[in-house]
Formats: C-alpha cells, structure tokens, sequence
C-alpha cells in the first residue's frame, strides 16, 4: 500500500518556484530518502506532507488522507523531525518527552517499547537540559519526540547534517531498527552516502526530480565507463580534462578527478601520454566505482 502520495506538487515563494511538479509514491514501511543540496525544496516538500505548508498547485496524500482537507487526521499520524533543532532547551530530556507525550494524548509509557532502545542512551542524562546535550544527544531526543505518539510515518528532514560521523552512524542504525516495526521513513539529506542506506532515493535539484529509483539501480543506470584521475597539478590537470575533445564529462571528486570519455574504448595510456605532453607529471588513471554523487552530477549535466 501507498503511505505517501504526490502528484504535481508545487510550491512557490515570491514567484521564484521552490517545488516544481513533484510526483512520488512511497510505499507503506519504506525508508526513502530525499536526496539533494541545500535550497533543493527538500523541506519545503516534508512541510506540505506534514501539513505545515499549503500546496500552491497539485495534490498530496498521506496514508491516503489528503494534506488540505485532512490534515488533522495527518497530523495525528505523523511524526515530524525538523531539521533545526526545535525542542524546548529549558526542559530537561525528561520534561521534553513528557510534554510531546501529552500533547498526543498519551504517555511515555504507552509507547516506551517504540523508543526504548534509543532511549537507554538518553537516560543517564534525562535530568539534563535539552539546550546542553551534544549534537548527537539532542538528535536522538528529536527522535525520542518524534515517536512518542506511535506514527505511522516518519518525516525527518536533514535529521545528520552537522553530527559528527560516529553519531551519524549510530543514527542510520536506529533509522533500521525502526523501520523493521514497519514505520515508513522519509529522510532528507544533501550526503549522497547516505543514499546506499535507503530502499529508494530521489534525486531533487531546484525543485525538480531528477531520479527516483533504488540506489543500485541508479548507481547501474550510469552510461559509461568512469574513471579516477590525479596528477602533479590538480588544477592544470582538470582544465586539461575539459579542453580535451576524448572527455565526455569531467570534475574534482576529493583528491582526485573523475572522468568519462567519449569512447568507451579509449586507450587510457595513450591519454596519459598526451597529458604528459601538457607538462603534467604522476599522472594516474584507473576505474572507480560510480558513485551516487556521480549519477547525481551526470543528471544534472544532462539536463543543462
């Protein structure tokens, strides 16, 4: 069954269109991933399915409640992780947990068994104010809230940006356990690594979707060939990649270019040579996995 529903969704902001014609089903216990740069009209798509914000055109439905007439069937159902962090920092883990709970209509203890294994982790800091917790305590808090009223799904909008690695880790972790009490998840996120820990991703740029599908299948659906390239001279080594007429598309990824070539069967020490003779030194070239960033860079080039 369908939780999340989006047919031409559009939202603009002063005219300047933030979401534009976005259509995309996501299945009931999916964890779906929202994938994109910031200002990509990430948030401003969870706020309309979170009832926040009114469409300015098409339609939306979650749990196959429609987000204008019913939206306060939807809010009872969803839960709703911001990506500032929005609790009450006066209030003590305790105190902020308790209140979210009330605001429900339940208790912590009704639904502790949903939130007790990210929970045993806030506990010895339950008398702490929210606003003094680390980054990844306060993540887990936001969490902790968000859940506390059994949802059936899930919106959590850049839920890692900022968190240190190990947090971020511990987070996708939890994110699993969840949906294996089958709790449909949206994540946004601007990492392209996290995309390989959700079942299926779009790809949104300025408020459009590029690509939705499964991250192995977009991975896969790569047209050529790519290629890990590094030199001496990063800088005189990517202006020659992008005057050279055998390139098909190249750009700095880390310490290295990534490269693909017109011909798939291009003799690559031949194009080594040919670097050389442009005064470039430790050239190497081999072939690198493709990279969801790679596909997300490869969409964009192809609709310039």
């Amino acid at each position: 069954m369908e939780a999340v529903r989006t047919t031409h969704l559009k939202k603009t902001y002063h005219g300047k269109t933030a979401v534009d014609e976005v259509s995309l089903t996501i299945e009931q216990g999916e964890l779906f991933g929202l994938i994109g740069p910031d200002g990509a009209g990430k948030t401003s798509i969870f706020r309309m399915l979170t009832t926040l914000l009114l469409p300015d055109g098409g339609a939306a439905a979650v749990d196959g409640l429609d987000v204008v007439k019913d939206y306060r069937q939807i809010r009872k159902r969803v839960g709703y992780m911001p990506g500032k962090f929005s609790l009450y920092p006066d209030l003590s883990v305790e105190e902020n947990l308790n209140f979210f709970a009330t605001v429900f209509n339940t208790t912590v203890a009704a639904n502790y068994t949903l939130i007790k294994d990210i929970y045993v982790q806030l506990e010895p800091f339950k008398k702490r104010r929210a606003g003094k917790l680390s980054g990844g305590m306060k993540q887990k808090l936001a969490l902790c809230c968000a859940l506390i009223h059994k949802p059936t799904v899930l919106f959590l909008d850049e839920p890692t940006t900022g968190v240190d690695p190990v947090s971020r880790k511990e987070f996708w972790e939890m994110l699993q356990q969840l949906k294996a009490q089958h709790i449909t998840i949206l994540v946004s996120t601007p990492y392209m690594d996290e995309a390989s820990l959700c079942d299926k991703v779009a790809l949104i740029q300025q408020g459009k979707i590029l690509s939705v599908d499964t991250p192995a299948a977009i991975v896969a659906s790569y047209p050529q060939p790519l290629y890990a390239a590094r030199a001496n001279e990063m800088h005189q080594l990517l202006k020659a990649l992008q005057q050279s007429a055998d390139v098909r598309s190249s750009y700095g990824f880390g310490e290295f270019a990534h490269v693909s070539f017109k011909d798939t069967d291009i003799d690559i020490a031949s194009f080594e040579t040919i670097l050389a003779k442009k005064g470039l030194t430790d050239i190497e070239i081999r072939p690198t996995p493709v990279t969801i960033e790679d596909c997300f860079i490869e969409r964009l080039n192809s609709q310039a």
